[in-house]
């Protein structure tokens, strides 16, 4: 395939973006499919001029090295090999090796900013936000980052309220309007989720 099909995922935390990529996933071939998150690209913690964790905005677009992520999406896109870097969430630090990652026939960007730069969206075939509601973004989010990412009930809500709030407000939520696609309730929207598979099914037999 010359050209792979390039699909973004939005969605504010705790959204379900994750859910749908799986979904997706599941009724593609993973071994033609490679999955960014945006996420990977997190600035190390020593690029924030001695900031402690708490004082970091990590939800506004300058915490993240989206141009790196433009760059190997661009790579990706031409049919070359990238080296992802690996983030720890628990160290707010980057590992010092990375991830060998091949270009498929499919390439899936997750996150909740990818939509916000132009350049960035302009390299997606397909734009899907997923879109839940506010107080069950909160609950998945809180459970996300007690159980995976060792975080305390206290920290979760100081950061959703002094910056995951605001920075969807200000951010992610206008983004939506860059959407092809709109699925309500992430991934417990079963309709939704098959037209999506469908589209791309048809736009990789066209290819």
């Amino acid at each position: 395939m010359k050209n792979p099909l390039v699909i973004g995922i939005a969605g504010g935390t705790g959204s379900g973006k994750t859910t749908v990529t799986l979904k997706i996933l599941k009724d593609l071939d993973p071994a033609k499919v490679v999955v960014l998150r945006h996420d990977f690209y997190y600035k190390d913690i020593s690029s924030f001029k001695g900031l402690t964790p708490d004082k970091i905005n990590f939800d506004h677009p300058d915490a993240l090295e989206t141009s790196l992520l433009i760059d190997h999406l661009t790579n990706l896109r031409a049919g070359k090999s990238i080296q992802q870097p690996i983030y720890d969430y628990t160290t707010y630090r980057r590992s010092g090796e990375s991830k060998v990652i091949a270009s498929k026939n499919v390439i899936i960007v997750e996150g909740i900013l990818i939509f916000v730069e132009k350049a960035l969206r302009k390299l997606m075939d397909i734009k899907i936000f997923v879109d839940t509601d506010a107080d069950e973004r909160l609950l998945r989010r809180l459970k996300r980052d007690l159980l995976e990412r060792g975080r305390t009930i206290e920290s979760v809500m100081h950061q959703y309220v002094s910056t995951v709030k605001p920075m969807h407000l200000d951010f992610v939520e206008p983004s939506k309007r860059w959407a092809d696609i709109i699925i309500p309730e992430g991934g417990e929207n079963i309709v939704a989720i098959d037209m999506v598979v469908t589209k791309i099914r048809e736009m990789l037999r066209g290819a």
